[in-house]
């Protein structure tokens, strides 16, 4: 089966209870939610918590709650690759295989069913292990710069410095949405920022990091204006 692993914990500490604040007049891990059922990709939709209040309101938007994630799985260390293993491991124990897993984090209002289909179509067709969303830096990281000891600026890679932006390579970044990979490479630990993976290019539109209540404004005011231009679309 298709596995859909939405990861949220209850102890965020930049922001407090982040993963089920309201976002735009929801919680915000219902857009996950809603982007995952919507693709049509899943047969199962899961939301892996230690958290009951949060593993409530996630059944209430639509995914299922099969287990109460362990606390030596929700600390601080906890990498979300191990948590999508655990809930593998989970389904794999009640006698359900798993094929593909898609790790889709909580606190991603931009989601698109469109991207969720790109990611696992280019995943299928390959024989690569993951495919997961990147965005482009808005500037050249190769003349990017660092303040040193002295605290005076110096370029981080000098020979680019006069370098014109339309002759370096245009980079990319993770853009923090989900991460498609065959069950198989999850079970094994295999590096996901490696030649093992597919990128699935968003628009940088659609990207916005949220870690501070800066970045909680920042996103929910694009989110307001990218709903806004669809609906004059």
């Amino acid at each position: 089966m298709n596995l859909c692993v939405i990861p949220a914990r209850g102890g965020s500490k930049r922001i407090p209870r982040k993963n089920i604040r309201l976002f735009a007049g929801k919680p915000i891990i219902a857009y996950s939610i809603h982007a995952a059922l919507q693709s049509g990709l899943f047969d199962k939709v899961i939301v892996s918590t230690d958290d009951e209040e949060i593993a409530d309101i996630a059944r209430q938007a639509g995914a299922e709650v099969p287990f109460i994630r362990p606390k030596q799985l929700a600390d601080d260390f906890t990498g979300t690759n191990a948590v999508v293993k655990h809930a593998i491991n989970w389904f794999m124990d009640q006698g359900e295989s798993v094929t593909c897993a898609c790790c889709l984090y909580a606190t991603a209002p931009f989601v698109e069913a469109y991207y969720l289909r790109e990611g696992y179509e280019k995943l299928c067709t390959s024989s690569k292990s993951f495919a997961f969303s990147v965005t482009s830096f808005p500037f050249p990281i190769q003349r990017a710069l660092r303040m040193n000891a002295e605290g005076v600026v110096e370029p981080i890679y000098p020979e680019h410095i006069f370098t014109r932006s339309q002759d370096l390579k245009e980079a990319y970044h993770d853009a923090g949405q989900f991460y498609w990979g065959r069950a198989e490479a999850f079970l094994n630990d295999v590096v996901t920022f490696s030649p093992a993976s597919l990128p699935v290019i968003l628009p940088r539109y659609l990207v916005q990091d949220i870690d501070t209540l800066e970045d909680w404004r920042r996103a929910e005011l694009m989110y307001q204006a990218w709903r806004a231009g669809k609906a004059d679309a």
